[in-house]
């Protein structure tokens, strides 16, 4: 644990410290990573290993144990308590922080790092409101650090392949996007608490509304939902199952259902006037990832092999940090998504269509963006769980 005693560094000497580190030196950029459950274990902290711009030095948990056993497994040097988090950030010793806490706290520790000068990649969804988005953008902007929102799939070849081919005009005019993602969480976890940022669009929705999204290369103008809970005590706080429809601009149309309560599917369908593309699996992260595309009556299958998908985020973003380029996902990345969510919560509450204000995006994840990086092995967790049965 870091000594009461150290010397901290003033604002000055940490940003000297940071850009020495991040560009004229090693050119690698300092990790904390904040929050030492599932996906931190499972994905984060092995992708370091291959993230050669990158480098782990801090981890920042209430856990002692998972600070003693990760910190020695992944030989970290640093390792500090959720009280200490603002003494990590002033440490000199931190360039960048991987946020990975529950849903409600990313807005605190996003912009408590942004105000010591620390970039920030936060994990998804940004925030649970649209003013906790806008005061993270607002933080960052106005310290001069990146920020960007940890959107992985923006990074991975079967997805942005499929928004190729949506653009290539193969599928002919585009009419339709359709999406499954449902899973069974575990009773007690973190997705099942209101209080925490809980519910099925916050966590998987989000995946079907960011793929419609970047296949449309557009924003929804209009939005409907209905949830349903099947009665079950896991579901006494969140919605066991919401279906949504967003339209979208040149009378598109977009719908899929998010649900904890049901059998693993993680798929979505992009249909056009000339033919179709399926992509099922479409958002795993632990194993291969599928395309059937048919055109004009002739299929074609093509599967894509696991990847890690977590390091190519890594080695973006510190070339984003490096470079002092603003990242793609950013901050407005993640606002639009939470805003259509919030909607979409407001539309199943009232049962009336939500109509949405315009929202400029400069900003559309391609193909240029994917990253091959080999997958990485199963590590032992510790402290941890899956939020879903072990398969």
């Amino acid at each position: 644990m870091p000594s009461s005693s150290r010397e901290r560094a003033t604002p000055r000497e940490r940003t000297t410290k940071r850009a020495f580190s991040a560009s004229a030196g090693r050119h690698r950029v300092r990790y904390a990573v904040v929050g030492l459950g599932y996906i931190a274990q499972i994905a984060v902290l092995p992708a370091f290993a291959k993230a050669k711009n990158s480098e782990l030095v801090a981890l920042v948990s209430d856990d002692p144990k998972k600070l003693a056993k990760l910190g020695k497994k992944y030989n970290v040097p640093f390792r500090y308590s959720y009280d200490e988090y603002d003494a990590c950030l002033s440490s000199g010793e931190v360039d960048a922080v991987y946020i990975a806490l529950p849903n409600n706290l990313h807005r605190e520790y996003t912009v408590r790092a942004c105000r010591a000068r620390v970039h920030v990649l936060c994990e998804k969804p940004m925030a649970v409101t649209e003013s906790d988005c806008e005061a993270m953008i607002a933080a960052a902007k106005e310290n001069g650090t990146r920020l960007m929102i940890a959107y992985r799939l923006h990074f991975e070849e079967a997805n942005m392949k499929a928004v190729e081919i949506a653009r290539s005009g193969k599928l002919g005019n585009l009419r339709a996007f359709n999406s499954l993602f449902t899973m069974q969480v575990k009773k007690g976890d973190v997705r099942l608490q209101k209080d925490l940022g809980g519910g099925t669009l916050y966590d998987i929705g989000i995946y079907c509304i960011n793929a419609a999204r970047y296949i449309f290369q557009a924003e929804p103008v209009e939005v409907f939902a209905w949830s349903a809970n099947n009665g079950e005590k896991r579901f006494e706080e969140v919605d066991e199952m919401t279906s949504a429809i967003l339209r979208f601009p040149d009378e598109r149309l977009a719908s899929f259902t998010s649900s904890f309560g049901a059998s693993d599917v993680s798929a979505y369908q992009i249909v056009g006037a000339e033919g179709d593309l399926r992509v099922d699996p479409a958002y795993e992260f632990a194993g291969d990832l599928k395309h059937r595309l048919t055109i004009k009556g002739k299929t074609r299958d093509r599967t894509f092999p696991k990847r890690d998908q977590f390091a190519p985020e890594l080695l973006y973003f510190s070339d984003c940090v490096i470079d002092g380029q603003e990242p793609e996902p950013s901050g407005r990345e993640g606002l639009a998504d939470v805003r259509i969510i919030r909607s979409l919560y407001r539309s199943a509450a009232s049962g009336e269509p939500v109509k949405l204000d315009e929202l400029d995006r400069d900003q559309r994840p391609t193909i240029k963006q994917a990253i091959h990086q080999p997958p990485v092995k199963k590590p032992r967790l510790v402290r941890a769980a899956p939020p879903t049965r072990e398969k």
